[in-house]
């Protein structure tokens, strides 16, 4: 299937890793022109080099502090002056961060809110105007907890609830300028996050096996399994392309059938 990306130019914040680079990756097989951006320059450009030698494609990667607007700017200025136009923004970066309320400090909340709500508002308004010359299109990434939170999944219940009301109003504001925006509502993925989780719990239980530390989730899961980085990178990727162009102001569960709401 030609999703027709090629020669596309798309921005991916928390590009070097996860579904950042699992969504860059599949853009880049398709012909796009991929920007990746996180802190961390020398990440950027082994996974940039990484992406390009497997596609044959160019990517680069632009160091970016998301909470930062002034970053923000000049990531967005740096790939202007690169190629000259924008495509697709996915607003990609983020963690997880859950605390109840009781434990949750005012450095957590701030934390999450200025990483996940404030750097997606400020990559959209500056990527609009190039969006909307090439009627683009924005993908966000959220988590079925927005939609419906459980006890002890603040702050980042509250920060993806937030994304998923953004992609709504944003899809509605920017319509007429022919540009679409959607969300995709990520569930349990192997991810570098939970690898850290992993390895932070070997100290307790040193026998403890990767995979037996996924399969603990397992029976959370309709589908029986934790998903992959690249299944959630997909259906990105498919709604910023052609094949979606009637697509706008939906969220997408990625979740294997775990969130209780569609």
């Amino acid at each position: 299937m030609d999703l027709k990306l090629k020669d596309k130019v798309v921005v991916i914040t928390g590009g070097s890793e996860g579904i950042g680079r699992a969504a860059a990756e599949r853009f880049s097989q398709e012909g796009a022109l991929v920007a990746i951006a996180s802190r961390t320059q020398s990440d950027l450009d082994t996974v940039a080099a990484e992406i390009s030698a497997q596609s044959g494609n160019e990517v680069i990667g632009v160091s970016t502090d998301v909470r930062n607007e002034h970053s923000v700017k000049a990531l967005i200025e740096n790939i202007i002056g690169h190629w000259g136009r924008i495509d697709v923004l996915v607003n990609n970066a983020g963690t997880s961060s859950t605390s109840t309320l009781e434990n949750l400090s005012n450095e957590q909340l701030d934390e999450d809110i200025n990483l996940k709500v404030k750097g997606a508002i400020y990559c959209t308004r500056h990527a609009l105007p190039h969006l909307k010359e090439s009627k683009g299109c924005i993908c966000n990434t959220t988590t079925p907890g927005g939609k419906a939170p459980t006890a002890g999944t603040q702050p980042t219940a509250l920060s993806r609830a937030a994304g998923i009301s953004l992609t709504k109003t944003w899809a509605f504001e920017f319509a007429a300028d022919g540009v679409r925006v959607n969300t995709v509502c990520v569930g349990f993925l192997r991810s570098r996050q939970h690898r850290l989780r992993w390895e932070a719990s070997t100290k307790q239980k040193p026998d403890l096996t990767l995979d037996e530390f996924y399969d603990q989730f397992n029976p959370r899961i309709p589908m029986g399994r934790v998903g992959e980085a690249r299944e959630a990178g997909d259906v990105i990727v498919f709604l910023c392309s052609a094949m979606a162009s009637y697509v706008t102001g939906t969220a997408i569960n990625a979740d294997g059938g775990m969130s209780p709401v569609v």
